[in-house]
């Protein structure tokens, strides 16, 4: 792709760093930012560079937050002994947006993956087996999406606190095996946060 400016050509490169984005994709977003008056840029580059800096991790589950404690950490009318295991943020609000689950949310911050180089000691598991180890959990939903990865992770989690008097259970199987949470419809999703099933029964299928 040949570029009449140097700083577009830059623009564009640094655009398409970005998951999903091409650079013919960066190239039209970039040249639709050039045609938009001077302060909505502005306006863009503010938020992005304050979201860069003063976003914080929820000191309890781990989700993005602005505050030490997200907004669903600290509402009291949330179950808290009812834990429900995601991997992000996007987990956190694809189920949200269903209404159906009112506990509270651990995010791990990614899936084990050896491929990616991805262990156990790069993910908030230990933090989530302290509140298990430390009575804070009466039920723990796993919710990862249905994939080796996350199949995997379920299983590690399971085991290190299977010892522990707590209920484990993952969504039902309403979401297609190999799927992503985010993208399930919210019937869907809802349905499976309320027909959760015991995790054992899951190993057996």
């Amino acid at each position: 792709m040949d570029f009449s400016s140097k700083l577009l050509e830059n623009a564009v490169n640094e655009v398409s760093r970005l998951p999903g984005i091409g650079k013919r994709t960066a190239l039209r977003l970039v040249l639709h930012l050039l045609k938009q008056p001077s302060e909505n840029t502005k306006y863009l580059t503010e938020a992005l560079s304050t979201l860069r800096n003063e976003v914080k991790s929820c000191k309890k589950c781990h989700n993005i937050s602005d505050t030490i404690l997200c907004e669903i950490c600290a509402n009291p009318n949330r179950h808290t002994e009812v834990i429900c295991v995601v991997e992000d943020i996007r987990d956190v609000m694809a189920i949200e947006n269903t209404a159906q689950f009112k506990g509270l949310y651990h995010v791990l911050g990614g899936k084990i993956s050896p491929m990616e180089g991805i262990g156990p000691q790069n993910l908030q598991i230990e933090s989530l087996v302290e509140k298990v180890r430390n009575g804070e959990v009466k039920e723990l939903i796993f919710a990862l999406s249905s994939t080796m990865e996350g199949d995997t992770t379920n299983f590690y989690i399971y085991k290190q606190i299977e010892k522990y008097n707590i209920t484990t259970s993952t969504i039902a199987r309403g979401i297609s095996v190999g799927d992503e949470l985010e993208y399930a419809d919210e019937v869907t999703l809802g349905r499976s946060i309320v027909n959760r099933i015991p995790f054992e029964n899951s190993l057996r299928s």
